[in-house]
C-alpha cells in the first residue's frame, strides 16, 4: 500500500506558528473562520458585517474579525497596505479557504468614473514591492477568474453600472502632487489605484489561493478637486458602503453556491 505522506517537523511548526498567530492577531480561534473571507480596510465595514450576521466582532492584536457561520463568510479587516497585506494572505493560507475576496476603495483614474461607481480588478501592477517576496517581477498580478466571474454576474443581477480593467498598487502615499508619478501612471493607462491588490493577488497566487477584489472608487485623484478628504470620504462611507458589503456578500453565496453544484461539498 502506497504511504501516506507526512509534513515534515519544520512544515508542521511553520503551520502551528501560522495558526496560533491568526488566533493571536484576531483574536479568533482557527475554527471559527470559514470557507469564504472577505477583506477589507475599514472599521466601518466590519460594523455593517457584524450587524448583518448578528455576530459580534474581536478585536486582536493587530486585526478585525467576524464570522457568520450560518452563510459560511469570515470577515478581516487586516488595516491599510502591501505588508499586512501579504501577511493576512499568509495567514489565511493555513486554514485554506475556498475564496477570498478584498472589499477595497479606489481611486479612479478615467473621466468617465464617479464617485460610487464599482470596479471589477482583472490584473494590478505591482509597484508596491512587497510582491516580489512571492513571485518574479515578470509574473502578472492577476485576480482569480472564478472571482471575476462572480463579481460580474452579481453586479449585473443587482442592476449597478460597473467598470473593468487594471489598477495600479503602489506604497506611495501623497503621490497626487507627484507629476512624474502621475505621467506614469497616464503611459501605463491604468484605470484605477490602490495599495493592496497586487499584493493580494500575487501572495495568493504563491499560496494556490483564489484571491479577487470588488473595488468601490472613492475619489478622483486626478481632476480639480477630485482628491479624497475627511469630508468626502465620511460621504462615500454613508452613501455608499452598505450596498458595496451587501454585493460582496451577495458574491460569496454566489461561489459559496457553484461550489456547492460543481463539486457537491456541503460546507
Amino acid at each position: 500500500m502506497p504511504r501516506q505522506s507526512r509534513k515534515s517537523p519544520d512544515e508542521s511548526l511553520k503551520e502551528k506558528i501560522g495558526r496560533d498567530t491568526l488566533e493571536r492577531y484576531t483574536k479568533s480561534r482557527v475554527t471559527d473562520f470559514q470557507p469564504f473571507i472577505l477583506l477589507t480596510n475599514f472599521p466601518q465595514y466590519m460594523t455593517l458585517f457584524s450587524a448583518m450576521a448578528k455576530e459580534d466582532t474581536t478585536d486582536g492584536a493587530m486585526m478585525e474579525a467576524c464570522h457568520w457561520p450560518e452563510e459560511k463568510i469570515s470577515i478581516v479587516n487586516f488595516g491599510v497596505g502591501s505588508p499586512v497585506a501579504a501577511l493576512v494572505i499568509d495567514l489565511l493560507a493555513f486554514i485554506d479557504p475556498v475564496a477570498i475576496l478584498m472589499m477595497g476603495m479606489c481611486g479612479g483614474l478615467r473621466t468617465k468614473h464617479k464617485i460610487g461607481d464599482f470596479f471589477n480588478p482583472v490584473a494590478a501592477i505591482r509597484d508596491e514591492g512587497t510582491s516580489n517576496h512571492y513571485m518574479p517581477p515578470r509574473v502578472p498580478a492577476l485576480s482569480s477568474f472564478t472571482i471575476q466571474k462572480a463579481v460580474t454576474l452579481e453586479l449585473e443581477k443587482a442592476g449597478y453600472f460597473y467598470h473593468t480593467g487594471v489598477v495600479h498598487t503602489t506604497n506611495y502615499r501623497m503621490w497626487e502632487f507627484d507629476e512624474g508619478f502621475i505621467e506614469t501612471l497616464k503611459k501605463e493607462k491604468v484605470s484605477a489605484i490602490e495599495m493592496e491588490c497586487a499584493t493580494l493577488f500575487s501572495a495568493g497566487f504563491s499560496r494556490n489561493l483564489n484571491v479577487g477584489a470588488l473595488l468601490l472608487i472613492s475619489d478622483l485623484p486626478l481632476t480639480r478637486h477630485g482628491i479624497k478628504t475627511k469630508q468626502s470620504s465620511k460621504m462615500v462611507f454613508k452613501k455608499h458602503a452598505d450596498p458595496h458589503m451587501r454585493l460582496g456578500i451577495d458574491v460569496m453565496r454566489h461561489i459559496r453556491d457553484m461550489e456547492r453544484g460543481l463539486v457537491k461539498k456541503q460546507w
